[in-house]
């Protein structure tokens, strides 16, 4: 093992652990000393010790395919990555900083609009949300907040500062998998955390909970919370019932509940109904409530909306809170940020064309072999177009989807993303591109977690990092090298 780092190369791209062949980083120092020290055998024997321990807890993601749906175990590679944390207390601010803005734009736009009044952003890139909601408008959850739970996409660029490629305010999920591929670690290099002063990431549980309490419309010692799950064929399912369990909250899917005439929401039990005071909903806004949405789903809870307008209960994330969401509005931010917070933005965008302005378009068009192309509102990885990577027939595609619909894509330049080293086979060490996403609370209070999921692209070269797309997931080491034991 000693000789694959030595002959590591980071190649192009800033390395998360290696600054140059053989020489790794301050953060990632003792943890590449301890790795060099172990015999092929010996990380032969940890991988296959992280695997089987993905098995017995039961860690599972279902991957979509036209064959069907391939329900299989968590992909995990052993090598963390090391961030130092003042580094990431700096980025942690500018989470922060950047969901302030988020909630106070969400609000604004269900009441006031006065953003758009002010012509910061154009009242036409609002009447083509597909994620705004009419039936929101007029109202104001409790403290303004309308994403709770944020996953924020983070990538660093070849001089290893952190960009912000992409807000999930719908319905993020991956943080259960942050949670779990700690404990792996923990069985797998139980002495490097003897050793290195890693920050813990085990708090989330709670956190969240106190996030959703601080939610309830009835000021009771312990409010009932519930996880509304689409079910088991869902693909985060694993991390529904996994927070659920954590939080000692109930997991109910929208037969489980009713909604009273007294508007209030109830849950279904041996002994009765018992009323639900929040809901933290992991189904997306069509489905919620098949009185005002799709009049089709049995996902949801008929009178759910009904029930949330008049304050009885409490949902988290609120519906229509994923007009944020739309990659469109994600080129606005730091005018948003300026706008609301009188605040420079701390974590910076990516460079983003909007193509329903003709002069971006154009640009789009002439240099779709250099950009990434993305559709306004998927999430996953999905319906989107790498094109240094992409056919000339599927340029060709794209360019007939951005004529059609300008308003639905934006594009970005391909970025440097960077990469760290990852266990091939059994005991070769390759650079993989990877991305980072963290978690932000907001309630009353607001909680950044300490480091968040970190994502890795498995193939030799692909930038893609999604779990839905294979991707496969490592520890995030947040590091205090300032108080290193010896």
């Amino acid at each position: 093992m000693h000789s694959n780092w030595q002959s590591y190369t980071p190649e192009l791209f800033y390395d998360e652990l290696i600054s140059a062949r053989g020489n790794p980083r301050t953060p990632a120092r003792k943890l590449v000393n301890y790795l060099k020290t172990l015999s092929d055998d010996e990380v032969r024997s940890r991988k296959q010790a992280a695997e089987s321990t993905i098995k017995e807890m039961g860690v599972s993601f279902t991957v979509y395919t036209e064959e069907g749906n391939i329900d299989r175990a968590w992909p995990f590679d052993i090598v963390p990555r090391v961030i130092s944390k003042r580094q990431w207390e700096k980025t942690g601010i500018g989470l922060e900083q950047r969901l302030r803005a988020l909630n106070l734009f969400i609000d604004d736009l269900y009441n006031d609009k006065k953003i758009l009044k002010d012509g910061v952003i154009p009242q036409s890139v609002l009447d083509q949300s597909k994620n705004y909601r009419k039936e929101c408008e007029g109202i104001s959850p409790p403290f303004g907040v309308w994403a709770h739970i944020c996953g924020t996409d983070l990538v660093r660029d070849h001089g290893g500062e952190f960009y912000i490629l992409e807000d999930n305010l719908r319905v993020p999920s991956g943080v259960s998998y942050m949670l779990e591929n700690r404990s792996i670690m923990k069985r797998v290099l139980p002495e490097v955390f003897e050793k290195v002063d890693i920050a813990p990431i085990d708090a989330y549980p709670a956190q969240l909970f106190e996030t959703l309490c601080a939610l309830s419309p009835r000021k009771v010692k312990r409010p009932v919370i519930a996880v509304l799950t689409p079910g088991i064929y869902n693909s985060a399912y694993f991390e529904h019932t996994f927070l659920a369990q954590q939080m000692g909250a109930e997991l109910v899917e929208g037969s489980d509940l009713v909604v009273q005439d007294d508007d209030c929401v109830y849950m279904k039990n041996i002994g009765g109904l018992e009323r639900v005071d929040v809901i933290y909903r992991r189904i997306d806004d069509d489905f919620l409530d098949p009185e005002v949405f799709r009049e089709d789903s049995a996902l949801g809870v008929p009178g759910l909306m009904r029930a949330w307008r008049a304050g009885k209960v409490a949902l988290a994330n609120a519906p229509g809170a994923g007009v944020a969401d739309d990659k469109v509005i994600y080129a606005y931010i730091p005018a948003i940020i300026q706008y609301y917070l009188g605040e420079e933005p701390l974590l910076p965008n990516v460079e983003t064309f909007l193509c329903f302005d003709k002069k971006q378009r154009d640009y789009v068009l002439a240099n779709l072999d250099k950009l990434v192309v993305k559709p306004a509102n998927e999430s996953g990885g999905y319906g989107m177009l790498v094109g240094p990577h992409a056919s000339k027939k599927d340029r060709e595609t794209f360019a007939g989807l951005i004529k059609s619909n300008p308003r639905n894509y934006i594009a970005q330049p391909t970025l440097a993303l960077s990469t760290a080293p990852t266990l091939v086979g059994n005991n070769r060490l390759e650079p993989r591109h990877l991305d980072l996403r963290p978690f932000i609370l907001q309630a009353k209070d607001t909680f950044v977690t300490t480091g968040g999921l970190t994502r890795v692209a498995m193939q030799k070269g692909s930038l893609v990092v999604n779990s839905s797309q294979g991707g496969g997931s490592k520890d995030t080491w947040i590091v205090d090298t300032e108080q290193e034991k010896p």
